[in-house]
């Protein structure tokens, strides 16, 4: 009794590759389909964008920018000694 082993493993190769394959399709299908029904009955809300403000920064703000920065770089410079 001679058993071709190696064509019974491509016989289970391809038995195997095709049960992943079309599992692999029918889950897309699945996450398709729910992502129809749940943007279907649950929409998105839309939130209009926020107006920039009309306002222009005052030079106070830069300023105290500028400070912060002073700040942080001396402090750096100070511990890294």
């Amino acid at each position: 009794m001679e058993v071709n082993v190696i064509g019974e493993a491509l016989k289970f190769m391809v038995l195997g590759m095709g049960v992943v394959f079309v599992f692999l399709y029918i889950m897309i299908l699945a996450v398709k389909a729910q992502a129809y029904l749940i943007g279907k009955y649950f929409p998105d809300q839309v939130t209009p964008p926020p107006t920039p403000a009309a306002a222009p920064k005052s030079s106070d703000d830069e300023q105290a920018r500028v400070a912060a920065v002073i700040a942080a770089v001396t402090e750096f410079r100070k511990n890294k000694s």
